[in-house]
């Protein structure tokens, strides 16, 4: 998808393939090698998780608190990599700039065709997530505040929206250590 999106590369595989001349197999097999590649550990997080307390700040720390408790984002950032590696519709690429509202974007549904799968992507790692705006499929939130906001409204409503996606409620407070917190999630390259 990225290779085809046009706020991306705007290309096609084939195209792609053979501008650096590889097969589409080959172009697939490189880019799966690439992304097997990309390690990040040793973050302050990861400290943390080992035992040093003193490697989060408190405001970090609260941080923490949130993303495991009142902002639920560990229902689906979980595990070691910080990724269900499911796919979830949290209403980003839906448009209700009409009367009726429509997916920009169809997400999964391309690959299964079930319209239940209509706005869903796969859940990203938050290893590196400071490092890597502008966030959502699509690049259309820039910051991690405002990714924070947009889950706090609870996504963007639609017919498909996932179950756990809903308004939050965060304090200014609480969006802060949150965003503190997703800044601990940068390691260092192994």
């Amino acid at each position: 998808r990225p290779i085809e999106d046009p706020a991306e590369m705007g290309s096609t595989v084939d195209e792609a393939a053979a501008r650096v001349g590889l097969t589409r197999l080959e172009l697939s097999q490189a880019l799966a090698s690439f992304v097997r590649s990309i390690l990040s550990g040793n973050s302050r997080f990861d400290r943390f998780m080992d035992g040093d307390r003193e490697a989060l700040t408190t405001d970090e720390q609260a941080g923490l608190r949130v993303f495991r408790t009142k902002g639920r984002c560990s229902f689906c950032h979980a595990g070691p990599t910080l990724t269900d590696e499911e796919f979830h519709n949290t209403g980003v690429a839906w448009s209700a700039s009409d009367s009726i509202g429509h997916f920009l974007d169809d997400g999964r549904s391309l690959v299964t065709g079930r319209d239940a799968d209509r706005g869903s992507f796969r859940t990203p790692t938050l290893r590196e997530v400071a490092r890597s705006a502008p966030y959502m499929h699509d690049g259309s939130l820039a910051t991690l505040e405002d990714v924070v906001d947009f889950y706090d409204r609870g996504g963007r409503p639609n017919p498909y929206l996932d179950v756990d996606i809903r308004p939050i409620g965060l304090t200014a407070d609480e969006k802060t250590a949150l965003v503190a917190f997703l800044r601990a999630l940068n390691g260092t390259s192994n």
